[in-house]
C-alpha cells in the first residue's frame, strides 16, 4: 500500500479552509434570503434556518408602496453606479498613461500630490463639497453622485501599477512613429492591454457606489432621485407602527442582484487582473 505523503495532507487541509470559508462567506447570503421569505411577526419570534412562504408577499409589498419608489431607486442606483465606474476607470487610466508615458519636471510632484488626495477622508471635505454643489445649481440631482468619480486616487494608482508591469515603452514609441496620436494610441492600444484591471476596477467602483451611503444622503432630498441604500435608510426608520422588517430584508435581497449580476459579468478578468497578465517588455 502506497504510503501517504505531506502533499496529500496538505490538500485535504487546503479542501477542508476552502469549504469552511466558502460557507462562511455563503451562509451570510442564505440567512438573508430566509429572511426576506419571513415575515414581521415570524422575525420577531427569533431565528430560523428554514425558508418561510412570505418571500412573494414581502416582494410585493415593496413593489406596491406608493411612498416606497423601490424601481426609480434601482434604476438611480444603476445609472449613478454604472457612470461612476465607466468614468472612473477611463479616466484614471488615462491619467495614469500620461503619467507613465511621459517625463515633464513636475511628474514625481503630481503622483506624491495625487496620493496625498488617497489619504484624505471624504468626510473631510464634506461641507466644502456641499456648498460648491449648491453654489453650482446640482444640489438634489445625481450628477454630484457621478462627476467626482472622474477622480479616484486609488484607481488611479492600481492601473499606473499595471501600466508599468504590462505596458512596454517600446509599444507606445512605435505607435508614435506610425503617426498615431496620444489619444487613438490611448484607446486602441493602452485600453486593450489593460481591459483586465479596468474589469477588475470597474467592479469595485459599482460596488462601492452601489453601497454608498453618506454623499447621496448628502446631497439627495427627494424621494424619485434616491438611491438604493438612502431607501432602505427610510424604509429602516419609518414609523414604528408601520415598520415590516420583512420588507426591509426582501429590499437588501433585491439590491444585491444588480452587483452579483456585474460581478458574474465580469468575474472572468480578476483572475487576468490579478496575474496583470499582458505584453512582457
Amino acid at each position: 500500500m502506497k504510503a501517504k505523503g505531506p502533499n496529500y495532507f496538505r490538500s485535504i487541509f487546503a479542501h477542508v479552509m476552502l469549504v469552511i470559508l466558502s460557507f462562511m462567506c455563503l451562509f451570510f447570503f442564505y440567512i438573508l434570503f430566509v429572511n426576506a421569505t419571513r415575515s414581521h411577526a415570524d422575525l420577531q419570534k427569533g431565528f430560523s434556518a428554514l425558508p418561510g412562504s412570505y418571500l412573494w408577499k414581502n416582494l410585493t409589498s415593496v413593489a406596491n408602496d406608493g411612498s416606497f419608489p423601490m424601481f426609480r431607486g434601482i434604476l438611480n442606483s444603476l445609472i449613478v453606479s454604472g457612470s461612476s465606474a465607466a468614468i472612473c476607470t477611463y479616466f484614471s487610466a488615462l491619467t495614469a498613461y500620461g503619467l507613465y508615458a511621459y517625463d515633464f519636471k513636475l511628474k514625481k510632484a503630481a503622483f506624491t500630490f495625487i496620493m496625498a488626495i488617497l489619504v484624505m477622508p471624504t468626510q473631510v471635505t464634506a461641507m466644502g463639497f456641499l456648498r460648491l454643489i449648491t453654489n453650482m445649481g446640482m444640489y438634489d440631482s445625481l450628477l454630484p453622485l457621478i462627476i467626482p468619480s472622474i477622480a479616484s486616487p486609488s484607481v488611479f494608482y492600481f492601473m499606473y501599477s499595471y501600466l508599468q508591469s504590462s505596458l512596454p515603452m517600446s509599444l507606445i514609441e512605435a505607435a508614435r512613429i506610425d503617426g498615431s496620436g496620444e489619444f487613438r494610441t490611448f484607446n486602441t492600444i493602452v485600453l486593450p492591454i489593460t481591459k483586465p484591471a479596468i474589469a477588475v476596477q470597474a467592479i469595485f467602483t459599482f460596488v462601492g457606489s452601489w453601497n454608498n451611503y453618506f454623499v447621496p444622503a448628502l446631497v439627495i432630498q427627494s424621494k424619485d432621485k434616491m438611491t438604493v441604500p438612502i431607501l432602505i435608510a427610510t424604509l429602516r426608520g419609518a414609523d414604528y407602527m408601520n415598520f415590516d422588517m420583512g420588507k426591509i430584508y426582501t429590499m437588501i435581497m433585491v439590491a444585491i442582484v444588480p452587483i452579483i449580476l456585474v460581478y458574474l459579468f465580469l468575474s472572468k478578468y480578476i483572475i487576468a487582473g490579478v496575474t496583470l497578465g499582458g505584453v512582457k517588455e
